[in-house]
């Protein structure tokens, strides 16, 4: 079964005030099963607009990752991050298919 992620790509206007959100994800992502794969490191924008920081979430699998972004716990704490910060967010499913092979 393929995976689900959180590909979040944040602009914050106020540090200390998108501390709080960003504790409180903690226990909301423990109990979705949600780990980060990527969170706030250097990166290059190679092509299109970008934001000052990239988030890549992964979760069990896609409905997980709709349930928890769904949740009152994580939909109750939406509301602390957005008065400090826009963000771009999407649920995806992952890909369990074929690979490119070498050669």
């Amino acid at each position: 079964m393929a995976k689900g992620y959180w590909i979040g790509r944040v602009d914050v206007n106020n540090d200390e005030g998108y501390k709080p959100y960003a504790i409180a994800n903690g226990p909301i992502f423990k109990k979705w099963g949600g780990r980060f794969v990527v969170r706030a490191g250097k990166f290059t924008a190679v092509e299109g607009a970008s934001r000052n920081r990239n988030v890549v979430i992964e979760f069990p699998d896609y409905e997980t990752a709709l349930a928890c972004y769904n949740s009152p716990e994580y939909q109750a704490n939406i509301k602390v991050r957005q008065p400090h910060s826009v963000a771009d967010l999407i649920i995806i499913e992952g890909y369990d298919g074929p690979q490119p092979q070498d050669g």
